[in-house]
């Protein structure tokens, strides 16, 4: 069956179908033209309608035979109702909305001292997409007859395809060389049969497929009856993926669940809280999606949610809520292709909305939808209707980023009913029914004022991120046919309103401009406060706007007013004969589904990213809590054995549980972070995520980008370097404009024709996007410096954008003109006896915007009075010699640009054209490629780019600290070599090799790379291994200089061979140039992004600092991302720098490692505390004794609090070491120590307990049936023993050098330290008779208080000795022991070491 549905859409597949997804087939690779099947087409919306990228032929499981092919299984299952036109015409136009289903309501951040359930500390689990499809409890592979075909196809997009799979079960084999005839007519597709399918939006590991493989059986396992009961869906702007189960709440399960809460007095539900998979499985009875009341929703990282699933009247057709692609392709429907959905099921999850599709049986994203009627630019301006507008609201959603508040009494039920509040509230109640009244009285203070701190910190918290997303104000709308004011909450897509208001400073939707101009700045998105000039749509770049895309086409974005960016200015249209009064957009996007909605979400769901030291802690109590039963049993058995009072039994043996567990244990957890981020925000670093700060402490590999991070933010003008005439060779540097153009005739040299030095100044002059604000020019930096060399005045006219090249009519604009300076009106060439001799003026008739594609931009450009004109361009030098004359350029045009572009310098090339007879009418019909051709190339701007004070210096601390860096950026690959080479990134005296296509290019499978060395191209890597060839022996050996080091070559890889690398290149290559490669250069925002996620898909705990221009999915995507801008766009990262150097990067590495290891010592010296009191009671309960309620509150809150604060007082050691912290607390290294600690201090009190015996004066304790007795010798020597304890261990314990300051650099510690030293010796010697009271002390000889003494201090020295050298030779031979004994256990490597080592092999 599975195999007939995809033979049926291969052959009935649609060319539309076709055209759309080839069409956005990324660097227009090798992707067949043959038709996709159903199948495809469905798993396009199993991942939220991602358009299908990038999926081969080869990918495509055809059938070879070519039966009739039967109706798809839901085809007979969906009947349209006949009845539906009327059913339409006869709804109510204002039917009710029912209630918006429940929502994630955000709660504010978690509570630090609160870590929350385990799923929240998996820090970026490696799992694969089909790892993570085994956790999800409610998905039934194999009963999910469709979902198969989808997740297939899905897989081989999104994932990475496995070389085991076969193809030939589908009837299609791929030969040893890739090639394979598909069928008759079908275009062959060439590629290795292991290339990986990892796009630029792949997200994917290494070597992770995103979803679990079938087989065509287990595809094809029959259409079961009553409509799916469960779905997956991959949300690729989410980089998420979800299972959504249906169910119904079963009368008798529900029944069960009130009973059992009723008769357990409220456990059960508190259990079915902490639990809500067992109580789904008592109350749900799993339904079809179809017909379900409320979904399970469950994400690859564990977490869970229950939703209600909204209904809502409808009775419209299917294109208006899932677009006009959803149309089902005629196959063997027997009614119309677009029924009407009577019904409109909803499901909101994270603020992501998802409707039913009846003829799917799924839910599909709603947010991609795009109006089948926006195809022409005229047609838009018409607005809705009211009618239509409420339709679409109840599809969308209000427009408004709008987070659910909790208020206090859930809040408070929350907090209260943490699984730490409810173990503290049994705690209280276990004392107090002992009679410890004051130890009780405390802990309940102490909680009260935590939960109280936590709930205002919280609702602050809230209200902050409420007012930074919520945004309402008044919009001119067009609304049946009228212009009138609603809110901004009221738009929905496809209404048209006025962007000129002045009342409107902020955008409030994302929406398309129709008409006028407007300036924007979109540092809230992109990091960067540069201007951004926005152009009215046109019909091309309609077709383009792809909603369901993880990022905007760049022509749509030319378009694009985002939601929450800052209009600096808008105007009306400037046309004569345009009587539109206004500047007009029209609504695309509104809410959560705007560009400022996903940033909100990203900070309300950030990606789980505890560190695993925490499960390890909550794995590590769960054993404490076991040992702490078995002593519950044997103290029940004793205390029946001594005749004790029923109740006194139960409550001393529960008392043991709190005593291993102590209560305070996960607000310690938190110390060392909350210190390390009080001291990084006095050094103005700012986190958002506490607990990547721990993450810091682990960074294996930092990624920098280079302009503004390395660099210093602007360029300066270095000079220029003109093509001279006739000589056709470059001048020398001109670094100053009247160089350029000497404006008296004496200074100009005879020799040289000027005209084009003018040219290149005239170019500097018009050539570029300034924009002339309240007298300031704004723009991008490098046009700013520009202009500014050129001493030139600017007058922005009212223009439009030539937008690529569109046909506009013969308006009469004012066009931008710049004009020189005084004293330099007149052009000296011009006769000077002329009486109509007009000054210079260079009119702007049409400007072609830079695109990042072509790397150029380009003016045409009139002098006022002349009857000709010319075509200015400057861009990216590689991208001269296909638009300038061959002749036009100097030999040495390689050379020179190689001598700039080695030492660091930006270049810019600049053309030129001359176009007689220019006229208006010419000028806007002219096209970018007419424009761009047939130039003559003038010469270089060369910019300097600084590097910042601090950037070698920190680079080097790096290095000496074994941390690996690598640069990213968009820059020129060798200037970015150069950068690298100056702050010594990579190492000045070795070769870097650069590799480039010797056959092929990016987009083909079959290319081959030659890697050479940009010093010498003779030094060449090998292709496969990437090491050094030796030279051949006929070859010229000479070198630069510094240049003669072979051992430590480094690796330059720019963005296409980047892209090759990862789609065709063998997986060896692939982690050989991840491992080595120092540069990545040329590279845009998504490979960046991608950059990151491969380096830590081989193991690299990785880093990436950039200052948010384009870098906002890099940092989002690393282990630790650090953003030096202060612009909103910084929430991407964890951590923000106001000081905008790479400095911070140290600081973090610096505070989280100490943080890692304050955390480490903190949990430790809580665990000994609960050994040493468990052991101490143990002790004393042999004979029914116990410690007194106030020698407990001396112990918890005098003793350890005090202490376990202050231990995470020590600051980050100054000096980074090679070595790294241990993160894991389940490792040897870290429990044999720890157990060795607790065998020590046992030891200690079983001296002590033996030998109070057999003193004189030993006062034994009393069995007392109804009360323990703690006044004895036994109970004051173990005391006052576990005191000396308590104090010491700290000191064992608190560690220092590599990672944190001594501790005698800790003050309040030491202070800590000698006082409660000084307590403890004066309650042993000399305590006043108050203090002895209290503390239910007795009597003991001065020989006696002396042995305690000497036994705290002889279980000191041992405890220290064994700590510092015997514990940690002892971890490693039973580590040595172990992997002798089973090799199995072999601690696995990280893979990148491993790569490593083979490359040096």
């Amino acid at each position: 069956m599975a195999d007939s549905r995809r033979s049926s859409f291969a052959a009935n597949g649609t060319t539309s179908h076709r055209r759309r997804v080839s069409g956005l087939y990324r660097r227009g690779s090798n992707m067949s033209d043959a038709s996709f099947m159903t199948d495809v087409e469905m798993a396009q919306e199993e991942v939220s309608s991602i358009p299908l990228t990038r999926m081969p032929v080869a990918s495509i499981p055809i059938s070879k035979s070519k039966s009739t092919i039967p109706p798809p299984a839901h085809s007979k299952r969906v009947k349209p109702n006949s009845k539906a036109a009327a059913d339409r015409d006869s709804k109510s136009r204002n039917d009710e909305l029912t209630p918006p289903p429940a929502v994630q309501v955000f709660a504010g951040p978690m509570s630090e001292s609160v870590p929350t359930s385990v799923s929240s500390f998996a820090h970026r689990r490696q799992r694969s997409r089909a790892d993570s499809t085994a956790s999800f409890t409610y998905y039934d592979e194999d009963r999910d007859s469709e979902e198969g075909v989808e997740e297939d196809a899905v897989a081989e997009e999104y994932g990475e395809v496995d070389d085991e799979f076969e193809f030939e079960e589908y009837g299609y084999g791929d030969d040893e060389n890739g090639e394979g005839d598909l069928e008759a007519g079908l275009i062959q597709s060439r590629r290795p049969s292991s290339r990986r399918k990892s796009s630029g939006y792949s997200r994917r590991s290494v070597d992770a497929p995103l979803l679990r493989r079938r087989s065509a059986e287990s595809s094809a396992s029959g259409d079961w009856k009553g409509g799916r009961v469960s779905q997956k869906i991959f949300i690729l702007t989410e980089d998420l993926t979800i299972v959504v189960a249906g169910f119904k709440t079963s009368v008798a399960g529900f029944a069960v669940y009130t009973a059992l809460c009723t008769v357990t007095l409220g456990l059960a539900w508190l259990l079915f809280r902490w639990l809500p998979r067992w109580r789904v499985k008592v109350i749900g009875t799993p339904t079809a999606l179809g017909d379900a009341d409320w979904v399970v929703v469950e994400n690859q990282w564990g977490e869970f949610a229950v939703q209600d699933i909204s209904n809502q009247t409808y009775g419209r057709s299917l294109s208006t809520v899932f677009g006009d692609e959803e149309k089902v392709v005629p196959m063997d429907y027997d009614e119309d292709d677009d029924p009407v959905i009577k019904q409109l099921r909803a499901l909101d999850y994270r603020y992501i909305r998802f409707c039913y599709h009846p003829l799917k049986d799924k839910f599909v994203l709603a947010n991609t939808w795009k109006d089948p009627a926006w195809t022409d630019v005229n047609a838009l301006r018409e607005g809705l209707d009211s009618e239509e507008r409420d339709y679409r609201e109840r599809v969308f959603g209000k427009n408004a980023i709008d987070l659910e508040e909790k208020s206090i009494g859930q809040l408070l039920v929350d907090e209260a009913f943490h699984p730490f509040y409810v173990f503290q509230i049994a705690s209280l109640i276990l004392w107090s029914l002992d009679e410890y009244y004051y130890y009780a009285a405390c802990i309940f203070i102490i909680s009260v004022v935590s939960i109280g701190t936590t709930l205002v910190e919280t609702k602050a918290t809230m209200k902050r991120l409420r007012e930074v997303s919520r945004f309402e104000c008044d919009v001119r709308v067009l609304r049946n046919g009228f212009w009138r004011y609603v809110e901004s909450s009221e738009l929905v897509p496809g209404d048209v309103y006025e962007v000129t208001d002045p009342s409107l400073t902020q955008l409030p939707c994302d929406s398309l401009l129709l008409s006028g101009d407007c300036i924007v700045n979109e540092s809230m998105l992109t990091g960067e406060s540069v201007p951004v000039s926005k152009f009215p749509v046109t019909d091309e770049a309609l077709e383009l706007l792809n909603l369901s895309a993880s990022t905007i086409h760049p022509e749509v974005a030319r378009h694009m007013l985002f939601s929450g960016t800052k209009i600096i200015r808008a105007r009306r249209p400037q046309e004569e004969g345009n009587d539109e009064a206004a500047a007009l957009a029209m609504v695309v996007r509104t809410g959560f589904n705007t560009t400022k909605g996903a940033l909100v979400r990203s900070m309300l769901f950030p990606k789980p990213s505890g560190f695993k030291f925490y499960r390890d802690s909550f794995r590590y109590i769960s054993v404490m809590a076991g040992i702490a039963f078995i002593g519950f049993i044997a103290s029940f058995v004793n205390f029946v054995r001594l005749g004790l009072a029923p109740h006194l039994i139960v409550v001393r043996a529960l008392d043991l549980i709190t005593i291993v567990v102590p209560p305070a244990l996960p607000a310690t957890l938190t110390i060392g972070t909350n210190f390390a981020l009080s001291r990084l925000k006095g050094k103005q670093i700012f986190c958002i995520s506490p607990q990547r700060v721990n993450v810091g402490g682990k960074l294996d590999v930092i990624c920098f980008d280079k302009t503004g991070t390395l660099t210093e933010d602007g360029l300066d003008v270095l000079g220029v370097r003109v093509a001279q005439r006739p000589n056709n060779t470059f001048s020398d540097i001109l670094t100053e404009a009247p160089d350029v153009v000497p404006g008296a005739s004496y200074e100009r040299d005879p020799t040289i024709d000027y005209s084009i030095n003018k040219g290149i100044l005239y170019t500097m002059a018009t050539c570029h996007s300034l924009r002339m604000i309240d007298g300031e020019l704004l723009g991008d930096p490098l046009d700013v410096k520009m202009f500014e060399f050129t001493g030139w005045n600017y007058e922005e006219g009212e223009q439009r954008s030539g937008g690529g090249g569109d046909d506009e009519d013969d308006h009469k604009l004012s066009p931008s003109v710049a004009r020189p300076p005084p004293g330099m009106e007149y052009d000296i060439d011009d006769d000077l006896n002329d009486t109509n001799r007009k000054p210079i003026e260079l009119g702007v008739l049409k400007m072609f915007e830079f695109v990042s594609q072509l790397r150029r931009a380009s003016v045409v450009v009139r002098q006022f009075g002349s009857k000709s004109g010319s075509v200015y361009v400057k861009g990216a030098p590689e991208c001269m010699k296909d638009i300038c004359r061959p002749e036009s350029f100097p030999s040495d045009y390689e050379d020179l640009l190689a001598y700039y572009t080695h030492r660091g310098f930006r270049v810019i090339a600049c053309a030129t054209k001359t176009i007689p007879k220019l006229n208006w009418v010419k000028v806007q019909k002219m096209k970018r490629d007419e424009a761009e051709s047939g130039l003559d190339f003038m010469g270089f701007i060369i910019f300097e780019n600084k590097l910042k004070p601090s950037t070698t210096g920190v680079i080097d601390e790096l290095e000496r600290a074994g941390i690996r860096k690598v640069m990213c950026t968009g820059d020129n690959i060798l200037t970015a070599i150069s950068v690298a080479r100056e702050c010594n990134l990579i190492d000045k005296t070795a070769h870097c090799f650069v590799p480039h296509f010797e056959e092929g290019d990016s987009r083909t499978a079959l290319s081959r790379l030659s890697w050479e060395s940009v010093d010498n191209p003779i030094y060449k890597l090998d292709e496969n291994t990437l090491k050094p060839l030796p030279p051949p022996a006929e070859g010229d050996a000479s070198l630069p200089y510094d240049i003669s080091n072979l051992r430590n070559y480094s690796v330059a890889v720019s963005g296409d061979v980047f892209r090759w690398i990862i789609d065709f290149a063998s997986e060896k290559v692939l982690r050989e140039m991840l491992v080595c490669g120092q540069v990545f250069a040329r590279m845009s925002p998504d490979e960046k992004h991608e950059l990151v996620e491969k380096l830590q898909s081989i193991d690299y705990c990785c880093g990436f600092c950039g200052d948010g221009a384009n870098d906002c999915g890099a940092l989002k995507a690393a282990d630790v991302g650090i953003s030096l801008s202060e612009a909103e766009a910084s929430v991407a990262a964890p951590f923000t720098s106001r000081v905008f150097d790479i400095s911070c990067v140290p600081e973090v590495i610096r505070e989280g490692r100490a943080a890692l290891v304050t955390s480490f010592s903190c949990f430790k010296y809580m665990s000994l505390y609960s050994a040493i009191q468990f052991t101490s009671v143990s002790f004393l309960y042999a004979s029914a004794s116990n410690l007194g309620d106030f020698q407990f509150l001396f112990i918890d809150l005098l003793l350890i609090l005090p202490i376990a604060i202050f231990m995470g007082w020590s600051g980050p050691y100054p000096t980074l070491s090679r070595k790294r912290p241990t993160a894991s607390l389940v490792s040897r290294k870290v429990l044999t120590p720890l157990l060795g600690q607790i065998a020590i201090c046992i030891l200690i009190q079983a001296i002590g307990f033996q030998y109070v015996q057999r003193q004189p004066w030993f006062v034994p304790p009393v069995v007392d049936k109804n009360k323990s007795n703690s006044h004895n010798s036994e109970n004051t020597t173990l005391f006052l023993v576990s005191c000396y304890q308590y104090i010491l261990s700290a000191v064992v314990l608190s560690v220092g050098p590599p990672f944190r300051q001594s501790m005698g650099q800790n003050l309040p510690f030491v202070i800590t330290m000698v006082v409660t030293l000084l307590v403890a010796t004066y309650m042993l010697f000399d305590p006043a008779h108050w203090l002895y009271k209290l503390m239910d002390l007795t009597k003991m000889d001065m020989g006696f208080k002396l042995f305690i003494l000497v036994l705290a201090a002889g279980g000191f020295t041992i405890s220290y000795t064994a700590e510092k050298y015997l514990l940690p030779r002892l971890a490693s031979g039973i580590g040595r022991f172990t992997v002798w004994l089973r090799p199995q256990w072999r601690k696995k490597r990280k893979e990148y070491k491993v790569v490593l080592e083979s490359m040096s092999s």
